[in-house]
């Protein structure tokens, strides 16, 4: 469920929509923030549909990401950053703290734009 005032202070919602306007340009299909009770879609581009079913995708999100977590945990890989989805119509990059996270769906993110996009996004996060 969306709240209305939104779950992101003004300015830090700025933030992140700017992040991803900048690193992914025109191909950014929405952003939303969430957390493990709610969620906020923050952008989404004019051309789409606003009917999508958030909550499922939050939910799915978030309990994948608790999965990985866990299941990567003291592996030789390291810890978790960023997951990224790709599907027939475009990719979803999800960047997830222990408290809240952000999943952007774009048309194409590029070579390099996963990874900045997944940067700052994680350190917008973590400074909240």
């Amino acid at each position: 469920m969306s709240t209305e005032d939104g779950l992101l202070p003004p300015e830090m919602t700025d933030r992140v929509v700017t992040i991803c306007r900048t690193a992914v340009g025109d191909s950014l299909r929405s952003v939303t923030y969430f957390t493990r009770d709610d969620y906020d879609q923050v952008y989404l581009r004019s051309d789409l549909a606003q009917d999508a079913d958030l909550s499922t995708f939050v939910g799915y999100e978030w309990r994948d990401f608790k999965t990985t977590r866990d299941a990567y945990h003291n592996s030789e890989l390291g810890d978790y950053a960023y997951t990224i989805r790709r599907f027939d119509n475009g990719y979803l990059l999800r960047v997830t703290t222990q408290h809240d996270g952000v999943f952007v769906t774009a048309d194409d993110i590029g070579d390099s734009g996963f990874e900045e996009v997944a940067a700052a996004l994680r350190e917008t996060l973590t400074e909240r």
